[in-house]
Protein backbone atom coordinates (compact mmCIF):
# COMPACT_ATOMS: atom_id res chain seq x y z
CA UNK A 1 0.00 0.00 0.00
CA UNK A 2 1.33 3.48 -0.25
CA UNK A 3 3.28 5.24 2.44
CA UNK A 4 0.94 7.81 4.77
CA UNK A 5 1.65 11.04 4.91
CA UNK A 6 2.14 10.88 8.74
CA UNK A 7 4.85 7.84 7.98
CA UNK A 8 6.65 10.79 5.03
CA UNK A 9 6.56 13.01 7.47
CA UNK A 10 8.78 11.41 9.95
CA UNK A 11 10.82 10.19 7.66
CA UNK A 12 11.94 13.67 6.16
CA UNK A 13 11.58 15.20 9.72
CA UNK A 14 13.88 12.94 11.67
CA UNK A 15 16.22 12.50 8.48
CA UNK A 16 16.42 16.45 8.36
CA UNK A 17 15.16 16.19 4.77
CA UNK A 18 17.61 13.12 3.01
CA UNK A 19 14.42 11.32 2.06
CA UNK A 20 12.85 14.11 -0.15
CA UNK A 21 14.42 13.37 -3.20
CA UNK A 22 13.23 9.56 -3.48
CA UNK A 23 10.20 8.92 -1.07
CA UNK A 24 7.20 10.39 -2.21
CA UNK A 25 7.20 7.66 -5.04
CA UNK A 26 8.54 4.80 -3.07
CA UNK A 27 6.05 2.03 -2.03
CA UNK A 28 6.26 0.10 1.70
CA UNK A 29 6.70 -3.39 0.68
CA UNK A 30 7.48 -6.45 2.71
CA UNK A 31 8.77 -9.17 0.70
CA UNK A 32 11.01 -11.55 2.09
CA UNK A 33 12.65 -14.81 1.47
CA UNK A 34 13.85 -16.81 4.18
CA UNK A 35 16.09 -20.15 4.71
CA UNK A 36 17.33 -22.02 7.80
CA UNK A 37 20.06 -23.79 8.39
CA UNK A 38 20.94 -26.72 10.68
CA UNK A 39 24.34 -27.30 13.17
CA UNK A 40 26.27 -29.49 11.95
CA UNK A 41 28.35 -32.05 14.48
CA UNK A 42 32.29 -31.38 13.09
CA UNK A 43 32.73 -35.36 12.85
CA UNK A 44 29.48 -35.57 10.09
CA UNK A 45 30.64 -32.07 8.73
CA UNK A 46 33.88 -34.05 7.86
CA UNK A 47 32.25 -36.41 4.97
CA UNK A 48 31.10 -33.37 3.28
CA UNK A 49 31.57 -33.25 -0.57
CA UNK A 50 32.06 -29.77 -1.78
CA UNK A 51 28.56 -29.60 -2.93
CA UNK A 52 27.11 -30.45 0.79
CA UNK A 53 29.92 -27.80 2.29
CA UNK A 54 28.69 -25.29 0.35
CA UNK A 55 24.64 -26.02 0.69
CA UNK A 56 25.48 -25.91 4.67
CA UNK A 57 27.54 -22.95 5.14
CA UNK A 58 27.58 -21.00 2.19
CA UNK A 59 25.27 -18.17 2.01
CA UNK A 60 25.62 -16.75 -1.88
CA UNK A 61 22.89 -14.69 -2.37
CA UNK A 62 22.63 -11.87 -0.14
CA UNK A 63 21.23 -8.87 -2.29
CA UNK A 64 18.11 -8.82 -4.85
CA UNK A 65 16.59 -5.74 -5.74
CA UNK A 66 13.73 -4.73 -3.31
CA UNK A 67 14.15 -8.12 -1.30
CA UNK A 68 14.71 -8.80 2.09
CA UNK A 69 16.98 -12.12 2.14
CA UNK A 70 17.52 -13.78 5.43
CA UNK A 71 19.23 -17.29 6.47
CA UNK A 72 18.17 -18.55 9.99
CA UNK A 73 21.25 -20.23 11.52
CA UNK A 74 20.85 -22.72 14.35
CA UNK A 75 24.94 -21.70 14.89
CA UNK A 76 23.22 -19.40 18.33
CA UNK A 77 20.58 -18.45 16.09
CA UNK A 78 22.05 -15.77 14.42
CA UNK A 79 20.26 -14.56 11.29
CA UNK A 80 22.33 -13.37 8.29
CA UNK A 81 20.41 -10.98 6.13
CA UNK A 82 20.61 -8.06 3.48
CA UNK A 83 18.30 -5.57 2.44
CA UNK A 84 18.83 -3.71 -0.86
CA UNK A 85 15.58 -1.25 -1.28
CA UNK A 86 15.83 0.10 -5.12
CA UNK A 87 11.99 1.70 -5.94
CA UNK A 88 10.65 0.41 -2.78
CA UNK A 89 11.07 1.02 1.06
CA UNK A 90 11.54 -2.90 2.65
CA UNK A 91 9.71 -3.34 5.99
CA UNK A 92 12.30 -6.02 7.67
CA UNK A 93 9.58 -9.06 8.90
CA UNK A 94 9.46 -11.42 11.72
CA UNK A 95 9.28 -14.56 10.28
CA UNK A 96 7.63 -17.40 10.93
CA UNK A 97 10.87 -19.37 12.84
CA UNK A 98 11.36 -16.60 15.67
CA UNK A 99 7.49 -16.67 16.31
CA UNK A 100 7.15 -12.80 17.40
CA UNK A 101 5.12 -9.77 16.23
CA UNK A 102 8.17 -7.48 15.70
CA UNK A 103 11.67 -8.89 14.15
CA UNK A 104 13.66 -7.19 16.91
CA UNK A 105 10.73 -8.11 19.47
CA UNK A 106 13.70 -10.52 21.23
CA UNK A 107 16.56 -9.43 19.26
CA UNK A 108 19.59 -6.90 18.60
CA UNK A 109 20.82 -6.23 14.91
CA UNK A 110 23.78 -5.25 13.56
CA UNK A 111 24.19 -3.77 10.06
CA UNK A 112 26.69 -2.09 7.91
CA UNK A 113 26.07 -0.35 4.25
CA UNK A 114 27.72 -1.36 1.66
CA UNK A 115 26.10 0.34 -1.11
CA UNK A 116 25.02 3.65 -2.09
CA UNK A 117 23.52 6.24 0.67
CA UNK A 118 20.57 5.02 2.66
CA UNK A 119 18.59 5.35 5.82
CA UNK A 120 17.03 2.81 8.58
CA UNK A 121 14.43 4.20 10.10
CA UNK A 122 14.00 1.70 13.57
CA UNK A 123 10.45 3.05 15.23
CA UNK A 124 9.93 6.95 14.96
CA UNK A 125 13.86 7.18 14.49
CA UNK A 126 15.79 7.54 10.90
CA UNK A 127 19.69 6.46 10.85
CA UNK A 128 21.28 7.97 7.50
CA UNK A 129 23.75 5.55 6.66
CA UNK A 130 26.71 5.80 3.87
CA UNK A 131 28.76 3.49 2.44
CA UNK A 132 30.63 1.31 5.11
CA UNK A 133 28.80 3.14 8.19
CA UNK A 134 27.43 0.57 10.80
CA UNK A 135 24.29 0.58 12.94
CA UNK A 136 23.39 -1.01 16.20
CA UNK A 137 19.63 -1.67 16.65
CA UNK A 138 18.61 -2.90 20.14
CA UNK A 139 15.59 -5.09 21.09
CA UNK A 140 12.43 -3.72 21.34
CA UNK A 141 8.37 -3.68 19.46
CA UNK A 142 8.88 -1.60 16.95
CA UNK A 143 9.10 -1.62 13.10
CA UNK A 144 12.22 -1.67 10.92
CA UNK A 145 12.49 0.18 7.45
CA UNK A 146 15.19 0.34 4.66
CA UNK A 147 15.82 2.86 1.82
CA UNK A 148 18.02 4.12 -0.77
CA UNK A 149 18.66 7.91 -1.29
CA UNK A 150 19.01 7.07 -5.57
CA UNK A 151 17.41 3.91 -7.10
CA UNK A 152 20.09 3.97 -9.44
CA UNK A 153 22.91 3.89 -6.69
CA UNK A 154 21.12 1.76 -4.06
CA UNK A 155 22.38 1.15 -0.36
CA UNK A 156 23.01 -2.39 0.90
CA UNK A 157 22.16 -3.47 4.22
CA UNK A 158 23.91 -6.20 5.25
CA UNK A 159 23.11 -7.81 8.97
CA UNK A 160 23.57 -10.00 11.56
CA UNK A 161 20.78 -11.00 14.34
CA UNK A 162 21.45 -12.43 17.37
CA UNK A 163 18.92 -13.25 20.54
CA UNK A 164 18.93 -10.00 22.95
CA UNK A 165 18.05 -10.33 26.73
CA UNK A 166 17.94 -5.88 27.44
CA UNK A 167 17.27 -3.20 25.66
CA UNK A 168 19.79 -0.96 24.19
CA UNK A 169 19.71 2.26 22.58
CA UNK A 170 20.35 2.32 18.70
CA UNK A 171 23.32 4.32 18.01
CA UNK A 172 25.14 4.89 14.55
CA UNK A 173 28.47 4.05 14.28
CA UNK A 174 30.96 5.80 11.52
CA UNK A 175 34.70 3.95 11.40
CA UNK A 176 35.27 7.48 13.27
CA UNK A 177 34.04 5.84 16.57
CA UNK A 178 36.04 2.15 15.66
CA UNK A 179 38.84 1.08 17.08
CA UNK A 180 41.28 0.39 14.46
CA UNK A 181 44.20 -2.30 14.77
CA UNK A 182 46.67 -2.21 12.05
CA UNK A 183 47.71 -5.37 11.56
CA UNK A 184 50.22 -7.48 9.18
CA UNK A 185 52.90 -6.22 6.65
CA UNK A 186 52.45 -6.38 2.57
CA UNK A 187 55.47 -8.95 2.96
CA UNK A 188 53.73 -11.39 4.50
CA UNK A 189 50.41 -10.45 2.11
CA UNK A 190 48.05 -9.34 5.32
CA UNK A 191 48.57 -5.90 5.78
CA UNK A 192 45.22 -4.87 6.99
CA UNK A 193 43.13 -2.76 9.17
CA UNK A 194 40.78 -4.06 11.81
CA UNK A 195 37.60 -1.92 12.31
CA UNK A 196 36.19 -2.85 15.69
CA UNK A 197 32.99 -1.13 15.48
CA UNK A 198 30.08 -2.62 16.79
CA UNK A 199 32.40 -4.08 19.82
CA UNK A 200 31.59 -3.50 23.68
CA UNK A 201 34.28 -0.80 23.86
CA UNK A 202 31.93 1.50 21.31
CA UNK A 203 28.79 0.63 21.66
CA UNK A 204 26.51 -1.37 24.25
CA UNK A 205 25.07 -4.96 23.10
CA UNK A 206 24.02 -8.14 24.87
CA UNK A 207 26.15 -10.55 22.34
CA UNK A 208 26.28 -9.17 19.16
CA UNK A 209 29.88 -7.82 17.77
CA UNK A 210 30.99 -7.14 14.36
CA UNK A 211 33.90 -5.32 12.50
CA UNK A 212 35.19 -4.26 9.27
CA UNK A 213 38.45 -5.40 8.39
CA UNK A 214 40.13 -3.62 5.13
CA UNK A 215 42.96 -5.56 3.00
CA UNK A 216 45.99 -3.58 1.47
CA UNK A 217 46.38 -3.63 -1.70
CA UNK A 218 48.88 -6.40 -2.24
CA UNK A 219 47.53 -8.47 0.52
CA UNK A 220 45.76 -11.26 -0.15
CA UNK A 221 45.03 -12.96 3.38
CA UNK A 222 43.05 -12.45 6.56
CA UNK A 223 42.81 -13.97 10.05
CA UNK A 224 46.42 -15.92 9.87
CA UNK A 225 47.37 -17.92 13.06
CA UNK A 226 43.76 -19.24 12.26
CA UNK A 227 41.94 -19.72 15.60
CA UNK A 228 38.83 -20.78 17.13
CA UNK A 229 36.81 -19.39 19.81
CA UNK A 230 34.72 -22.21 20.93
CA UNK A 231 32.59 -19.60 23.16
CA UNK A 232 30.71 -17.77 19.99
CA UNK A 233 30.06 -18.75 16.04
CA UNK A 234 30.47 -16.27 13.06
CA UNK A 235 30.12 -15.12 9.87
CA UNK A 236 32.02 -13.74 7.48
CA UNK A 237 30.70 -11.43 4.58
CA UNK A 238 33.68 -10.67 1.88
CA UNK A 239 33.05 -7.13 -0.59
CA UNK A 240 35.38 -5.09 -2.43
CA UNK A 241 35.93 -7.73 -4.99
CA UNK A 242 36.02 -7.85 -8.19
CA UNK A 243 33.64 -9.30 -10.61
CA UNK A 244 36.30 -11.81 -12.37
CA UNK A 245 37.98 -12.30 -8.89
CA UNK A 246 37.18 -15.16 -6.17
CA UNK A 247 38.10 -15.43 -2.41
CA UNK A 248 38.84 -19.26 -0.94
CA UNK A 249 37.93 -19.12 2.48
CA UNK A 250 39.21 -22.15 4.74
CA UNK A 251 37.13 -23.78 7.50
CA UNK A 252 37.16 -26.78 9.56
CA UNK A 253 38.95 -28.40 12.59
CA UNK A 254 42.81 -26.98 12.52
CA UNK A 255 43.87 -30.39 11.73
CA UNK A 256 41.32 -31.64 8.71
CA UNK A 257 40.35 -28.49 7.45
CA UNK A 258 37.94 -27.72 4.22
CA UNK A 259 37.68 -24.53 1.63
CA UNK A 260 34.96 -22.89 -0.04
CA UNK A 261 35.10 -20.61 -3.16
CA UNK A 262 33.27 -17.49 -2.73
CA UNK A 263 32.54 -14.38 -4.93
CA UNK A 264 31.46 -10.96 -3.77
CA UNK A 265 28.59 -9.79 -2.02
CA UNK A 266 28.62 -13.63 -0.55
CA UNK A 267 28.75 -15.38 3.25
CA UNK A 268 29.25 -17.87 5.16
CA UNK A 269 28.49 -19.41 8.57
CA UNK A 270 31.64 -20.35 10.74
CA UNK A 271 30.58 -22.44 13.69
CA UNK A 272 32.34 -22.67 16.99
CA UNK A 273 34.28 -25.50 16.48
CA UNK A 274 36.02 -24.04 12.98
CA UNK A 275 38.19 -21.84 11.60
CA UNK A 276 37.72 -19.38 9.63
CA UNK A 277 40.40 -17.53 7.11
CA UNK A 278 40.65 -16.61 3.85
CA UNK A 279 43.01 -15.63 1.07
CA UNK A 280 42.00 -14.18 -2.49
CA UNK A 281 43.13 -13.43 -5.70
CA UNK A 282 42.64 -9.85 -4.93
CA UNK A 283 43.13 -7.42 -2.13
CA UNK A 284 38.81 -7.46 -0.28
CA UNK A 285 37.10 -6.21 2.32
CA UNK A 286 35.02 -8.38 5.09
CA UNK A 287 32.77 -8.04 7.60
CA UNK A 288 32.63 -10.06 10.85
CA UNK A 289 30.37 -11.43 13.04
CA UNK A 290 29.74 -13.31 16.09
CA UNK A 291 27.20 -14.02 18.63
CA UNK A 292 27.17 -16.49 21.41
CA UNK A 293 28.20 -16.54 24.96
CA UNK A 294 30.73 -13.22 26.03
CA UNK A 295 31.86 -10.27 24.61
CA UNK A 296 35.20 -10.85 24.93
CA UNK A 297 36.83 -10.40 21.63
CA UNK A 298 40.44 -11.43 22.48
CA UNK A 299 39.32 -14.91 23.48
CA UNK A 300 40.71 -16.83 20.78
CA UNK A 301 42.41 -20.47 20.65
CA UNK A 302 45.35 -19.91 17.98
CA UNK A 303 46.88 -22.67 16.14
CA UNK A 304 49.93 -22.36 14.56
CA UNK A 305 50.10 -21.97 10.65
CA UNK A 306 52.20 -25.08 10.41
CA UNK A 307 49.95 -27.23 12.88
CA UNK A 308 47.20 -26.84 10.04
CA UNK A 309 46.25 -29.68 8.15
Amino acid sequence: MLITCKFIYNVIFAAKNAAQSFVSHLKETMKTTYEIRYAAHPDDAKHYDTKRIRQEFLIERIFAEDEVNLVYSMYDRMIVGGAMPVGEVLRLEAIDPIKADFFTARREIGLFNVGGKGSVKVGNEVFELDFKEALYIGRGDRDVMFMSEKPDNPAKFYFNSVTAHKEYPCRKITRENAIVAHMGSLEMSNERNINKMIVSQVVDTCQIQMGMTELAAGSVWNTMPAHTHSRRMEAYFYFELPEDQAVCHFMGEPEETRHIWMKGNQAVLSPEWSIHSASATHNYTFIWGMGGENLDYSDQDFYKITDLK
